[in-house]
């Protein structure tokens, strides 16, 4: 979970009284899933005849997409929302409304707590988004929801599910024509790109089966359903037009694709469907359980021209009693023998992971293990956070709670360890060629590597001699590096490069 940068939506509504459209600022937080939301939003908001402006002062209407997951992104949702009405009181925006996971979780004690907010909306609301932004911004009272287990919403067998996912709202799962360009045939796209980059999250699913019992996100996104597969290769033919190279297939569970189609190796010639369309460079998974990571599938990811080496395993602790109240699957040594299967195939494989620490009934022992896990694995990037407890998961009701400032004291234990370790890995790679897709050209030019992700593993500084453009995709070696980053010459072409080998 990361927060993403602010994006900025255009919306509003010819008001036949004035020539003036309304205009709507949509700031994004949390995860990669929410920013494919966002822009399912400003598909809909545009094809309202709202208007999308960049700059929030500039705005009639401040959407915050919330991110509802732990404590701090609760925190920061809260905060943004609270900075959005700052707006109002200074005579720019008129409303400020809230949507997204925490808007979902919380609905009618959101809008109640919050009356900075003039409208909480839930997920059942984006389906006619424009005529309640209308509504409010026309000073019409909204009446927020009350929130509900969206796991009842479809039937328990996943099999069961696409006939019915069809009457429920799922954000981010709409394909229906809109007023934007999409591929010559086949299901039309409902988004609209929102900053324009060579690098754009997909969504391939929607909501988890899992029951870890720390974690809130079933009960407020809902039992797992998957996109079919030409939704998923028409949209990522659409971002194709609109620029983009890269496309991260982004779930809350990627490697659970296809098990509702009856199908549970449909990721694997998904993978294979996208590496076929002209003009898409890179095709990035995210978020692999490691108990349903098969060997079938990491052949095809090692192996598919264009799929990247890049495993995003959620690991979230390596000692077996702590996995086992967590109600995960695997140890340190299974954990161990997958990397290693990993780089049998792609030596130089971005693998990143998650963590967390002071979860209930953890001993320092458990931290020990987990310590000399991740020492052992050499990761590329590790996410270290602190137990959060939850309301409505099973994780608080448990024995063993720990005190906030123990939590804290793993957490930044482990972080400092991580952080070490991470930067070793970076320094490892010195010296090997690498692909740099390029994102940012002005005093530095800086990009990221097959084996870093979107925001959150880190970046490339390149030094090139010749020029430079957004998107481009280049070759490079690395010649230094500075913590996760690397800094990198800029050598040739990316074309032919090897992705997934490092040079000696």
């Amino acid at each position: 979970m990361h927060e993403s940068t602010a994006s900025a939506v255009r919306a509003g509504r010819h008001d036949p009284a004035s020539s003036k459209q309304t205009a709507v600022h949509v700031v994004t937080l949390g995860c990669a899933r929410n920013e494919v939301d966002s822009e399912e939003l400003a598909a809909r908001l545009d094809s309202g005849g709202f208007r999308l402006v960049a700059d929030p002062c500039e705005a009639d209407a401040v959407m915050v997409n919330t991110c509802g997951f732990i404590e701090t992104a609760k925190k920061d949702s809260i905060d943004t929302l609270l900075a959005a009405s700052d707006l109002k009181n200074a005579g720019n925006a008129k409303v400020v409304v809230a949507v997204g996971c925490l808007a979902e979780r919380y609905g009618q004690e959101l809008a109640e707590s919050l009356p900075e907010a003039d409208a909480v909306l839930g997920f059942d609301d984006y389906a006619d988004v424009a005529d309640k932004l209308r509504a409010i911004v026309a000073g019409e009272p909204h009446h927020s929801h009350a929130p509900r287990d969206r796991r009842l919403l479809l039937p328990l067998a996943p099999t069961a599910r696409p006939a019915v996912a069809k009457t429920v709202t799922i954000p981010g799962h709409r394909a229906v024509h809109v007023r934007v360009a999409g591929p010559a045939s086949g299901p039309r796209v409902y988004r609209r790109r929102l900053d324009g980059g060579p690098s754009a999250p997909l969504k391939i699913a929607s909501g988890c089966d899992r029951r870890c019992t720390f974690c809130a996100i079933p009960s407020f996104r809902g039992a797992y359903v998957s996109r079919a597969p030409a939704e998923i290769v028409a949209e990522a033919a659409w971002l194709v037009q609109q620029g983009v190279r890269e496309i991260f297939l982004v779930s809350e569970n990627s490697s659970s694709y296809g098990k509702d189609l009856g199908d549970i190796r449909l990721l694997e010639r998904l993978l294979g469907e996208l590496a076929e369309i002209d003009g898409l460079s890179w095709i990035r998974v995210s978020y692999l359980q490691p108990a349903e990571v098969r060997p079938s599938l990491i052949e095809v990811m090692a192996s598919t021209p264009k799929v990247l080496p890049y495993f995003d395993l959620s690991f979230q602790h390596a000692a077996p009693a702590v996995l086992r109240r967590m109600r995960r699957f695997g140890n340190a040594e299974s954990f161990l023998a997958l990397i290693s299967s990993i780089r049998q195939l792609a030596p130089a494989a971005g693998i990143r992971s998650n963590v967390i620490c002071g979860f209930p009934g953890e001993t320092e022992a458990d931290v020990e293990v987990l310590c000399e896990f991740l020492a052992d694995a050499e990761l590329d990037a590790i996410g270290v956070f602190g137990y959060s407890a939850e309301e409505g998961t099973e994780a608080c009701q448990m024995d063993g709670q720990h005190v906030p400032e123990e939590i804290e004291a793993r957490r930044a234990r482990v972080a400092d360890l991580a952080q070490e370790l991470i930067s070793q890995r970076a320094a490892f790679r010195i010296g090997e060629q690498v692909q740099v897709l390029v994102e940012e050209v002005g005093e530095e030019i800086v990009g990221r590597a097959t084996h870093q992700g979107p925001e959150v593993d880190g970046a490339v500084r390149l030094m090139a001699d010749g020029h430079l453009e957004r998107g481009d995709l280049v070759g490079a070696v690395v010649c230094d590096s500075d913590g996760v980053d690397l800094v990198a010459r800029h050598s040739r072409s990316a074309d032919d490069l090897p992705t997934g080998l490092r040079s000696s």
